[in-house]
């Protein structure tokens, strides 16, 4: 059995796979802040799980961990998640240390992209199962994992996928990478936010769509906006790696199929005006990843034993 821990800003999931990948149990707790807490809430989420199954935390073949942030994969360092506190800190060391069993550590929107991987392999049932995918995340950034070939890709200095630092209007607003007018800006949870702010506890994407669906101006020009980056941000993932699948995931995806149509309506437009493109069938090859399967924590279980690669 194989346990796999995504460590959230607030939340942390995580779940034991069988041999054949299926969930056998799960958990969820709030995500502490600090090397102490972090370490504290995954070490109480191991603890649960081997209760759950019934067996010691050592004996899991192996655990794995999904973190938003700069990892070093081959040592399980965690070099900065600045939303969790963490700078430096050796997370796989410290849990291997305390559980007994190996413990691999990755970026969260890497391991959420294995997730989405098995799960559109197993969702497939006509042949010719993708074996490339990119699992874009539209949550409070904006990043996408790319598998090629069945295997994760990270890039040359493991920033493959980072496309929302790339800028698309050079008059827009500022991003925290210090560029003007990325595509995070204007198509992540946090683009959604600074153009159309809400109080406290209260779902932008939600408020949105409403006011949007009314008839607001403002609001429809924010979502129309949305729509318009979430397509380009597919059409880049396309053309520069030719993956055979996207695959959308996060929670500005809790719009559902209004983001769908949507981004579908703007990929049309634009095969319209461009037969290259309409050769492609962009818009047949994207795909909402169910927000009740937990991508980020089973493609965790998957890296803690490199699985994922036979």
């Amino acid at each position: 059995m194989r346990i796999g821990i995504d460590i959230g800003g607030t939340k942390t999931a995580a779940v034991v796979l069988d041999p054949g990948d299926g969930v056998l149990c799960a958990v969820t707790h709030p995500t502490g802040y600090g090397p102490a807490e972090v370490l504290a809430t995954a070490l109480r989420c191991v603890t649960e799980l081997a209760e759950g199954v019934g067996c010691a935390p050592g004996d899991f073949r192996s655990i794995g961990i999904g973190i938003p942030g700069a990892v070093n994969t081959a040592t399980g360092r965690v070099d900065h998640a600045v939303n969790l506190g963490l700078v430096g800190f050796d997370l796989g060391a410290e849990l291997a240390h305390r559980i007994g069993a190996p413990v691999r550590v990755e970026n969260d929107v890497n391991a959420a992209a294995l997730g989405a991987y098995r799960w559109v392999r197993g969702a497939e049932t006509e042949p010719g199962t993708p074996g490339s995918i990119a699992y874009l995340n539209l949550g409070t950034g904006l990043a996408a994992g790319i598998i090629l070939d069945g295997e994760l890709w990270r890039g040359s200095r493991g920033v493959a996928g980072e496309i929302g630092h790339i800028p698309v209007d050079p008059a827009g607003a500022l991003c925290p990478c210090g560029q003007r007018g990325c595509l995070e800006t204007i198509s992540s949870g946090s683009g959604i936010v600074r153009q159309w702010p809400v109080p406290d506890g209260e779902s932008a994407v939600r408020s949105l769509m409403v006011a949007a669906t009314a008839g607001n101006s403002a609001a429809v020009g924010v979502r129309d906006g949305l729509f318009v980056g979430v397509a380009t941000a597919i059409r880049l993932l396309f053309l520069s790696v030719d993956v055979q699948r996207v695959v959308l995931g996060g929670g500005v995806t809790t719009m559902g199929e209004p983001l769908l149509s949507g981004v579908h309506g703007v990929l049309r437009e634009w095969a319209a005006r461009s037969a290259f493109l309409g050769s492609l069938r962009l818009d047949e090859r994207i795909q909402i990843l169910p927000d009740t399967f937990p991508a980020a924590a089973i493609g965790a279980a998957l890296i803690g034993e490199n699985s994922w690669q036979k």
